[in-house]
């Protein structure tokens, strides 16, 4: 592998409930059925008055997926948006993030009455061979700039790999 080609690390899936109980027990479920991996709880890191939040309550699920399972669910998740997406969804690292407004848009996913209409996200993280050094337990070291994956290369990566069209 050629250490300047780009890979998909990792795609996360999260739905923030806004509180624990029903919502956060269909978020969890839709999650579940989407992805087909176990859903993992988020705690609130801060407490928020105004929406009735306190810290360490579980708001929100997440999935984290990796590999070839990863790719097609990206790849699924673009059909739902028509395989578009803005140029203000990449950061500054190459990493990029996108909402599905009805989970019901997403392919194979049929309206369930209990449920109801529920949306999610979708982040993914772009990263070049070598990435890891710098995240490492022992021995971290720096990644040079010119080694980092910048917000055109991500507009490209998509476009080659995904067909994705980018627009302002």
């Amino acid at each position: 592998m050629n250490m300047r080609e780009l890979k998909l690390e990792k795609v996360t899936v999260n739905i923030g409930a806004g509180e624990s109980g029903e919502r956060l027990k269909k978020a969890k479920t839709i999650l579940e059925k989407i992805t087909g991996k176990t859903a993992a709880m988020t705690k609130a890191r801060k407490r928020v008055q105004s929406f009735g939040i306190k810290k360490g309550e579980t708001i929100g699920v997440k999935v984290t997926l990796r590999g070839k399972t990863a790719e097609t669910f990206l790849n699924n998740a673009f059909n739902a948006v028509d395989y578009r997406l803005n140029k203000r969804s990449i950061d500054r690292d190459g990493n990029f993030a996108f909402g599905i407004k009805e989970y019901i848009d997403f392919p194979g996913m049929k309206y369930d009455p209990t449920i109801g209409i529920v949306g999610f996200d979708v982040c993914a993280t772009i990263t070049r061979p070598g990435r890891r050094v710098s995240l490492r337990r022992r021995l971290p070291s720096k990644i040079r700039p010119t080694h980092k994956v910048t917000p055109e290369e991500t507009e490209q990566f998509l476009k080659e790999k995904f067909k994705v069209n980018i627009y302002e």
